[in-house]
């Protein structure tokens, strides 16, 4: 194949394998034949031929360094396969330190350094979250046994639901479902659902859940209780134009985006730093948030 081979050309696995290659070399300056063999289970000849292909793609990108018998980066990289994203990178290198069934998380080496602050983890029944995946999968209804915190509700009881979709607020995730038994779409935490059983034919759907469909646009900016050097930190943290940003949320997770970013604490702590940003649209926002949990 020769360098005036268009790109679109390629097989998707080929196209996969130059991606891999790319990754390595841009964010952890060097990749070699093993690194492919492992990664993709090929031989080692169809390694050679990838990384033979990957220079014919783009020969400004990487060098071979004898002494290392490893292909570098170059000075004058510029990616054909693969987008910069430093978040995404940083997501590979979390699940990769969490990783600890044996599976392989992503594109990041092992020999990548991280660590992660440890959360208590709250416990999913693997086979109720199977039974709710079916539900979603075939849109069935499903009955589920669940436990509320509700002091009106001391003892589980039996519910039949709708599932449509799940959601994390980063510590817990939850099932978005319409409760045959309350008639309006709520959230059920996975962690209290003791049981799973009787999936049946159901009326609802996704697309009648309103306040999942709707987006909020929230408008933040920096913390005017900061220093006006500490504002200029936070909307360089945040990627501000003229110090502000707006973030896309659904109706359904606004109460979840206000708890994380403590927004609906944001007065009670006397250090600003606590609280870096606040909404700037804030009567709009708590409007829509009471909206979507009424």
């Amino acid at each position: 194949m020769t360098a005036s081979t268009n790109l679109k050309d390629l097989k998707w696995w080929v196209e996969r394998r130059l991606a891999f290659i790319e990754f390595r070399l841009f964010w952890e300056g060097g990749v070699n034949r093993a690194d492919i063999v492992e990664q993709f289970g090929v031989s080692v000849p169809q390694a050679s031929k990838d990384l033979s292909l990957y220079q014919d793609k783009a020969e400004d990108n990487i060098f071979y360094d004898r002494s290392q018998k490893r292909y570098l980066i170059s000075e004058k990289f510029d990616p054909k396969f693969i987008g910069l994203d430093a978040t995404a990178y940083l997501r590979q290198l979390n699940s990769t330190s969490s990783q600890n069934n044996g599976m392989k998380a992503g594109w990041v080496s092992k020999t990548s350094s991280a660590d992660l602050l440890p959360i208590p983890q709250r416990h999913i029944n693997p086979e109720i979250l199977r039974v709710l995946l079916e539900a979603v999968r075939s849109n069935q209804s499903v009955n589920i046994l669940y436990q509320s915190t509700s002091p009106s509700r001391p003892d589980s009881e039996w519910r039949r639901v709708s599932p449509h979709s799940f959601a994390s607020d980063g510590l817990r995730w939850h099932t978005r479902a319409f409760c045959h038994q309350s008639k309006k779409f709520k959230d059920f935490i996975l962690s209290r659902c003791m049981g799973a059983k009787e999936l049946a034919k159901t009326e609802t759907r996704q697309s009648d859940d309103i306040f999942w469909k709707r987006f909020f646009r929230v408008n933040l900016k920096p913390n005017p209780k900061l220093s006006e050097n500490q504002q200029r930190v936070i909307a360089l943290d945040y990627e501000m134009d003229q110090n502000q940003v707006e973030v896309p949320v659904r109706y359904a997770l606004l109460y979840y985006f206000s708890k994380r970013l403590r927004l609906d604490v944001a007065e009670q702590f006397d250090d600003p730093r606590e609280v870096p940003v606040i909404v700037k649209n804030r009567e709009a926002f708590e409007i829509a948030k009471s909206e979507a949990m009424s």
